[in-house]
């Protein structure tokens, strides 16, 4: 879904929005241009045997604007999200990559931008994360012009 916004990094006007992810991304270059959008709006969905449910965000009580007292005490024993974790551990793989190629912080956080991008689109299911940190890697290293080669990249793999 494209907004009238423009990429800083690219200049690409083809950005995505998704308000239930709390993003918006530059599908040209993969950057994460917002992060944890929160939208003042309640959605209900009717579900099977006349169930209802809200759709949305949970906003975790330690993140930036979080919940009040009353929220965080509501939540007790949620821990943190999947898909937080999911990109934790990929930041970990792909910084860890990274750093045996001796490449610099802006690599990784572009290579982290492509797997939440991948992530979103679903192309990381049935895949070992190695080898999608490893392609965020080479993708990163092919848009940025590094002298990085494929079979290095795999030869940190196995």
């Amino acid at each position: 879904m494209s907004s009238g916004r423009k990429c800083k990094n690219c200049g690409g006007t083809d950005i995505e929005v998704d308000a239930a992810r709390g993003d918006a991304v530059c599908t040209n270059c993969g950057s994460v241009l917002e992060d944890s959008i929160i939208v003042a709006e309640v959605q209900f969905e009717e579900g099977a045997r006349g169930t209802s449910s809200a759709i949305g965000q949970f906003v975790a009580a330690d993140s930036k604007g979080g919940a009040t007292k009353f929220g965080a005490s509501f939540h007790v024993g949620v821990g943190v999200e999947s898909r937080e974790i999911t990109l934790k551990k990929a930041r970990t793989g792909i910084a860890h990559l990274c750093n045996q190629l001796k490449l610099n912080q802006h690599c990784i956080d572009t290579a982290c931008s492509f797997f939440k991008m991948a992530l979103s689109r679903n192309l990381t299911k049935g895949r070992r994360n190695t080898h999608v940190h490893a392609a965020c890697v080479y993708l990163t290293c092919r848009t940025e012009g590094t002298a990085r080669i494929l079979f290095v990249i795999y030869a940190k793999l196995t």
